[in-house]
């Protein structure tokens, strides 16, 4: 029996997942898990990278502690934040995080050499402050003596895998992520680079597609947990290999990978730069075999993230749902807008949103959980709507994977909103997708449809339906 270990990280925790193909199901274990999170560190938001490093590895000593020795290993996380290395491939400053102000004010230095429309047309990437461009650009003014110093740079997982392998590359799904790529020729844009005063030797690494085999453990690593294995990139950032996991029934599913963002979109075979697109703000990132991923970042369950931690955790995740489920609040809040990014309470800046907007004040907790809930699934049908209008695409169904496919209330209302029926799973849809490039790249599939086929035969997919 063939292991394959998917390490999935994402903004609050990780997890390795093992995965086997048994009587042609696809069965998964989790074997490790752990916290993540952004603290300040040198008057910035910093990722603590040393302890993702241990985590890595001793995730892969569980999984042989477990009876899950893996044959191939892929590692995925978010995008656009990044890792800095000189000559001697050692790290230079810290792992500073997408959420961090640092880049407060870059696009409007960028825009005074290269128009924002401009911008779009090449790399087909929505202005969201924490783009990988701007935190560079960020990073050159705040510390001008990096230009020297730093030889190269890995995306985050890339850095993670390469602390595996001792190998470098950058994966293309990933990269595109930070408004850096172009959106057509698959090669990073030098227009842009230069344009945003980035230095050219940082992108000495190559770029490469997903399932590329990056190498074996290095000695050092395999001696360390006991076994050797293959490093295999999938599709880096986590949405691409969510969007893998996806269990579409026909070309008329709207993808939504939903955790601690909602990225809802289709797969396209180009980019689409229109300024209709580029207004409403969809993003084009790169996908699995050549594909767009075309799509909106929305906040997501990052708001629900948010707020529990607020309340002492005082209601699971479930009871908030129920909690939402019960209020007979009227109104919401948009849950594209980027005030709600990194706010200092979300609970105040959710009663703030909905005062401006001139709702009546929330009486309770109850509430706020409603105004929330109801605000992502009245973003999801708007961005639908866009998206269709963009396209021409008629979307006649919602496939939702990842965690926040487990919260109940939020299908119902998005099936009720969107009139459209809801497929909510697996919600381990990223660590699935991570597992799928393995096991294509290792020939356990024939390609992403074979995989896709597999899924409703091995999880546990539930239906929606709009209420009449």
């Amino acid at each position: 029996m063939k292991i394959y270990l998917a390490i999935d990280i994402g903004a609050s925790s990780g997890r390795h997942i093992a995965a086997w193909l048994e009587d042609g199901r696809i069965m998964t274990r989790e074997v490790y898990r752990f916290p993540n999170g952004a603290e300040m560190k040198n008057g910035h938001l910093c990722w603590d990278i040393e302890g993702l490093e241990h985590h890595v590895v001793a995730g892969l000593k569980a999984a042989k502690e477990q009876g899950y020795e893996p044959a191939c290993i892929g590692i995925d996380t978010w995008g656009v934040d990044f890792v800095l290395l000189d000559k001697e491939n050692r790290r230079v400053g810290d792992a500073v995080a997408y959420r961090d102000a640092r880049t407060d004010g870059m696009d409007t230095e960028l825009e005074k050499v290269m128009p924002f429309p401009f911008h779009f047309g090449l790399c087909g990437i929505a202005k969201q402050p924490f783009n990988t461009v701007y935190q560079m650009m960020a990073v050159v003014k705040e510390h001008p003596e990096y230009a020297d110093q730093v030889d190269d740079f890995l995306m985050m997982p890339e850095y993670l895998s390469f602390i595996l392998t001792g190998k470098k590359a950058h994966e293309w799904t990933n990269c595109t992520t930070g408004a850096l790529c172009n959106a057509d020729s698959g090669t990073w844009s030098e227009t842009i680079r230069a344009a945003a005063g980035i230095p050219g030797k940082w992108f000495r690494t190559a770029l490469v597609k997903p399932g590329t085999v990056l190498g074996p453990l290095t000695d050092a690593v395999a001696a360390e947990v006991g076994y050797q294995s293959t490093v295999i990139l999938p599709a880096t950032h986590d949405t691409g290999s969510a969007y893998m996991a996806v269990p579409a029934k026909d070309d008329g599913a709207a993808f939504l990978s939903s955790g601690t963002w909602s990225l809802l979109g289709t797969e396209l075979a180009a980019p689409v730069t229109s300024e209709t697109a580029l207004n409403a703000g969809f993003t084009n990132e790169g996908g699995y075999n050549g594909t767009t991923r075309f799509l909106k970042n929305i906040m997501g369950m990052w708001m629900l993230q948010c707020i529990h931690k607020e309340i002492d955790k005082a209601h699971s995740f479930a009871e908030m749902a129920q909690m939402a489920a019960e209020s007979a609040y009227p109104a919401y809040v948009d849950a594209a807008d980027n005030r709600f990014l990194a706010p200092a309470s979300m609970l105040e800046e959710v009663k703030a949103a909905l005062k401006d907007a001139g709702a009546p004040e929330p009486t309770d907790l109850s509430d706020i959980l409603r105004a929330v809930t109801m605000g992502l699934a009245v973003c999801y049908d708007k961005s639908i709507r866009e998206m269709s209008a963009i396209t021409g695409k008629a979307f006649t169904s919602i496939n939702i994977v990842g965690g926040g496919s487990a919260n109940v209330v939020l299908n119902q209302m998005t099936a009720d909103v969107t009139g459209l029926p809801v497929y909510a799973g697996p919600t381990e849809g990223t660590a699935l997708g991570n597992i799928a490039a393995q096991m294509i790249a290792d020939g356990t599939f024939a390609d992403l449809a074979a995989f896709r086929a597999a899924l409703p035969s091995s999880f546990d997919i539930r239906e929606y339906l709009p209420k009449q």
